[in-house]
């Protein structure tokens, strides 16, 4: 049972999030889906699910409510990469060419947040853990088991991410993808935006895990999901990239992975 007891090393993935317009939708959709177990959250938290495997947090959903002066944020699943100081990752951010859209925030006392851009305009999450540092469990069926960048600059991304933790090095068995690290252990993927539909733009990935990439297309598909890319096989493994009913891009692959990288 791939399960994280202590808080993520800077540059992990640590937390995936749901933003749509109808988070009672979205828990019913991902709860038949991966077997998630979540409810709206009480008004202080902003109505915030946390959704559960076992019991124990997976990905959150929220309702997309627009920051005083931002617009309504898109319906995507947000990749969070774990920082052990915000304050220093929001001066390395614009430092870096990206961009502070959002925060810094302090949640309660769970831990504080911002959102940011990189220098190639792929959003991403920066969470410093207080009570609450993150997924307990991933890389196993029904959780996260991969998050990958998509960028139109890989050039530029691999400059921009070591300062919040994130190395990238090629994979010699996959040419033009780039393998990310954190404290020297692979926590997710780069690859640059050739062969994607042309206008995509750059973009974090999240991957599920599951049982099996076809069953669960199709599932997908009959409670009114879409298909971005249909059932393909990759290496030694099958996956497909798909879109919940509401239009927030996933990717399923029917592999598991490595006991959590935390500190």
């Amino acid at each position: 049972m791939p399960e994280a007891t202590t808080p993520y090393r800077p540059g992990t993935p640590c937390w995936t999030e749901l933003t749509v317009p109808d988070q009672r939708a979205a828990l019913d959709f991902y709860r038949d889906l991966f077997g998630w177990q979540g409810e709206p959250g009480p008004p202080e938290t902003g109505g915030y699910a946390v959704c559960t495997l076992r019991g124990r947090p997976v990905a959150g959903i929220m309702t997309a409510m627009a920051p005083e002066g931002l617009p309504v944020p898109p319906t995507v699943w947000t990749t969070y990469l774990a920082t052990a100081d915000l304050d220093a990752a929001l001066q390395a951010v614009p430092a870096g060419g990206g961009r502070v859209m959002f925060g810094p925030m302090d949640v309660m006392t769970l831990g504080r947040m911002a959102i940011v851009v990189d220098p190639a305009e792929a959003v991403f999450g920066l969470w410093q853990a207080g009570e609450f540092f993150g997924a307990q469990i991933v890389n196993e069926p029904g959780s996260v088991v991969w998050n990958e960048l998509n960028t139109a600059d890989p050039d530029a991304a691999r400059a921009f991410y070591p300062a919040l933790g994130l190395e990238a090095a090629p994979m010699e068995e996959a040419p033009g993808y780039f393998a990310l690290t954190a404290g020297g252990r692979t926590v997710g993927g780069m690859q640059g935006l050739g062969e994607l539909p042309p206008g995509t733009p750059s973009h974090w990935l999240t991957y599920f895990s599951v049982d099996d990439t076809d069953s669960t297309v199709d599932a997908l598909v009959r409670a009114g999901g879409s298909v971005l890319k249909p059932p393909f096989d990759m290496m030694d493994f099958r996956m497909s990239v798909v879109a919940d009913p509401q239009g927030a891009p996933f990717a399923l692959v029917n592999t598991t992975g490595p006991e959590p990288t935390a500190a």
